[in-house]
């Protein structure tokens, strides 16, 4: 099956995005990362980004991995067969293991490890190796997907709209 993605979407020359993937509109997959939807489907909403070196996959036996709109995945995360709840914010250098969930406006800790199946519930803050609770997210403090798709139309200017992709 061949990946699907909405309007203005921007995807880095080097960004890698195979099989059952499914995508909104203006989401962005940079430089390195993989979204790999070989054995099961990865769905992933609106104004999402994947950062720098991440890896988005599946797992045949568990399931498939969904991540809602305005998330921002940071740099060299794994996320692996679970699901992100919109605006949420995964730090740089995490890792999500199988059937975990993040909540809703919910954020990662840079450099955690969410064990398998492991509920992180909606506006918290959690971090550490395993990851823990740590306090409730402030105001605004996930909104930063919007920065990224900024971003993204800088690249698509600059380029002339050659890395701009669309499925209409």
């Amino acid at each position: 099956m061949a990946p699907k993605w909405g309007r203005d979407c921007y995807f880095s020359e080097n960004a890698t995005i195979v099989g059952d993937v499914t995508m909104g509109d203006e989401c962005s997959v940079w430089f390195n990362a993989v979204v790999r939807g070989d054995v099961a489907p990865i769905t992933i909403g609106d104004r999402t980004n994947i950062q720098d070196g991440s890896c988005v996959h599946v797992t045949h036996d568990t399931g498939p991995t969904h991540i809602g709109s305005d998330v921002t995945i940071g740099h060299n995360v794994t996320v692996h067969a679970c699901t992100i709840r919109d605006g949420a914010l995964i730090g740089m250098g995490s890792t999500l293991l199988d059937g975990c969930e993040i909540g809703e406006g919910a954020i990662v800790a840079a450099g955690a490890l969410v064990l398998q199946n492991t509920i992180i519930p909606p506006h918290q803050i959690w971090g550490g190796v395993p990851a823990k609770y740590l306090k409730p997210t402030r105001p605004g403090q996930t909104d930063n997907a919007q920065h990224y798709v900024a971003y993204s139309k800088i690249y698509l200017e600059e380029d002339g709209g050659t890395t701009r992709y669309s499925n209409e």
